[in-house]
């Protein structure tokens, strides 16, 4: 009876665990979902509101915006109020700003809803990753950030193609809604299966002032990097410097507080700070692959948009593939050996795409990528086991926070300063209208200049691998 009765709670934790993962990855699916799938509606919202196309993109950069102004803080604020009311709150505001985006009349109540909705994004991104350590056990944490992997780049595949069906036979307003019932069935999993918060014995304080600062800084980092589209001008230029000035003020305030926001001792400790610092890095890169290559595949190789959207979504489709897979490689041979693994297969594709001639074709262009593709699904999932495996409880929402933030400034980055360096290379003003030789030598240029970042990436990796300090 009573082992019949052991078997049974067993089955149910097992079970428990199963849809607490399925709550988890929806949550990161509809982040990175809402992420993507509102580039391809664009042109019709711009017709839809009358507006220029500097206007609209504040549609995708308003959910930038916050994801990466907020990230961090709202993943402290889980360590403190508790994770799983949080994110139930995350998902709910979510589903709320979809509803709203779906409904909105104006331009700027779209932006606004989006600015809504880059919040419940950011709570969501933050947390997911945070809750693994409390769902599931140490041994099998690579395989659930595989399948978290698997699910942030289904949802960065999905968007294009699911958005230009539902705008064809819906209307635009389908991009947003869509979101609603799979927000609604997300916080019916979390509400029911995520473990209960802790309850503390002493209410720690938080950092408004650090919360503040940090928000200001990145929000104008990231306006430095999208506005212009590339182009630098004199207020690119202001919006830098006011953020390195933002972050000494930072960094001032947090070394006085009591609570501060961030503990400024964790960047002590070689993993953490090394695995933030490569998970830029590769971002920027892997961000180089999508404004690098539908201009090589449509001017260097002469493919239509169809063509192009194709061959770009073979990316995606292997992260998707290889996530788990992925995964249970890093909890196999270990999360630090994978990870240098992984940033070798990307600078190998790197390499390849720096001087493979433009005469493969898309075979030419593919098997790199897919190089690339397959080596950044190992280096992500192996990256953020290493790190979170071993994070103490407390402080798992902020480092989940800072991870993301790696991610997203690697993306804003990428997008702004090696789409400088590809036009640049490319030797003309408008790269739209290159020659496609100029464009094939760009290419090269760029990803030469990629495959320099790699490299510094694996140094990263060798000198962090002894372990000091800690993450208190």
């Amino acid at each position: 009876m009573d082992s019949t009765t052991t078997l049974t709670e067993s089955g149910q934790r097992a079970l428990s665990v199963r849809w607490a993962l399925v709550s988890l990855s929806l949550s990161m699916l509809l982040s990175s979902l809402g992420t993507s799938i509102a580039n391809v509606a664009l042109p019709t919202l711009a017709q839809v509101f009358d507006a220029s196309f500097q206007q609209v993109q504040w549609i995708v950069l308003a959910y930038l915006l916050a994801i990466t102004t907020l990230i961090v803080s709202v993943g402290r604020l889980g360590d403190l109020m508790g994770r799983r009311r949080l994110l139930l709150c995350g998902i709910s505001v979510f589903t709320l700003a979809s509803t709203l985006c779906g409904l909105a009349p104006s331009l700027e109540l779209l932006i606004g809803a989006r600015v809504l909705q880059g919040l419940g994004a950011a709570i969501m991104m933050a947390l997911t990753l945070a809750f693994v350590g409390e769902t599931v056990a140490k041994e099998n944490t690579g395989s659930a950030m595989g399948l978290l992997g698997t699910m942030s780049a289904m949802g960065t595949a999905m968007g294009p193609s699911l958005g230009g069906v539902l705008i064809a036979g819906l209307g635009w307003q389908a991009i947003f809604l869509i979101t609603v019932p799979l927000g609604l069935l997300t916080l019916l999993l979390a509400w029911r299966y995520l473990p209960a918060d802790q309850p503390k014995t002493s209410r720690p304080a938080f950092d408004p002032l650090g919360t503040l600062l940090l928000a200001l800084t990145l929000a104008t980092y990231a306006l430095a990097m999208t506005l212009g589209r590339g182009h630098f001008s004199l207020l690119n230029i202001a919006l830098l410097l006011a953020a390195c000035v933002g972050i000494g003020l930072f960094v001032w305030v947090e070394k006085r507080v009591t609570a501060p926001l961030i503990r400024l001792a964790m960047f002590h400790d070689r993993q953490l700070s090394g695995s933030l610092g490569m998970s830029l890095l590769v971002t920027t890169v892997m961000m180089t692959t999508l404004v690098v290559g539908p201009f090589y595949l449509s001017q260097a190789l002469g493919l239509n948009a169809v063509g192009v959207g194709l061959v770009l979504s073979v990316g995606p489709l292997v992260a998707a593939l290889t996530g788990v897979p992925a995964g249970r490689i890093a909890d196999r041979f270990g999360a630090r050996r994978m990870t240098f693994v992984g940033l070798v297969a990307i600078a190998l594709g790197c390499l390849l795409l720096s001087v493979l001639p433009s005469s493969l074709g898309i075979i030419g262009y593919i098997t790199p990528m897919v190089v690339i593709t397959l080596g950044y699904a190992v280096f992500q999932t192996a990256n953020n086991t290493a790190v979170m495996a071993d994070v103490q409880p407390e402080q798992r929402g902020v480092v989940s926070g800072l991870l993301n933030l790696s991610r997203n400034l690697g993306l804003i980055t990428g997008a702004a300063v090696l789409g400088a360096v590809f036009a640049l290379a490319s030797g003309v003003v408008e790269v739209a209208f290159a020659h496609p030789e100029a464009v094939a030598s760009g290419m090269h240029i760029t990803f030469t200049v990629a495959l320099g970042l790699i490299g510094i990436a694996c140094l990263i990796a060798v000198g962090s691998r002894a372990p000091t300090g800690c993450r208190a």
